[in-house]
């Protein structure tokens, strides 16, 4: 769930900004002729993945997921992300050199823009995300709390999100000092990928 990381990471390629956001609807290799996908948005699929894997397997973001486990097991890294793009939200300005109410619209209209190269459910969740302002809501703890108690009403299982807000609340000072040592570090991970993986011209 951590749309705006992803959004904000792929900078101002299209393709990178495309793929990036349809990643998670994208099932195995983004090159087979099924996806009918452009060699650009198959990059921003190969770095959505990178990402996620950065993030998941990173020793920072496991000590966040332990202080959310015992409520939210499974589902704790779920909890992560989405407090990961709250952090980002409330520093997005510091860290991007651009205000959250200057890229958030300007990411809804490109998707707007770019609609039919987005998988159909890709594309929904998009009108709910425009239309509720998911991204621009992530800074503050109530926005939080609604996507986090919408993702509870999806999950498989019990998962408890719907109560993480306080695991958020309670350890506020040490997610965000988590999130500062973390961030650059994934940042810079985007700019090593992006250097070994070069658009092709």
């Amino acid at each position: 769930m951590n749309i705006l990381a992803h959004a904000y990471l792929s900078g101002d390629d299209e393709g990178l900004l495309i793929g990036n956001f349809i990643a998670d609807f994208i099932k195995g290799n983004p090159g087979h002729p099924r996806h009918g996908l452009s060699t650009a948005v198959q990059r921003g699929i190969w770095l959505h993945r990178q990402i996620d894997q950065f993030t998941d397997h990173h020793p920072l973001v496991e000590e966040m997921r332990i202080l959310v486990r015992p409520r939210c097991h499974k589902y704790a890294g779920a909890a992560i992300d989405v407090f990961l793009d709250h952090f980002l939200a409330v520093h997005f300005t510091e860290i991007s050199g651009r205000s959250l109410t200057e890229f958030v619209p300007a990411f809804y209209q490109f998707l707007k823009n770019h609609r039919t190269q987005l998988p159909d459910a890709a594309w929904r969740m998009a009108g709910y995300m425009i239309q509720h302002d998911w991204l621009t809501n992530y800074q503050f703890l109530e926005g939080i709390d609604r996507s986090l108690k919408g993702m509870s009403r999806r999950t498989a299982f019990p998962s408890n999100l719907d109560t993480a807000i306080e695991d958020l609340n309670d350890n506020y000072a040490s997610f965000e000092k988590y999130f500062r040592r973390f961030f650059p570090e994934l940042e810079q991970h985007v700019r090593d990928f992006q250097a070994m993986n070069p658009p092709v011209v």
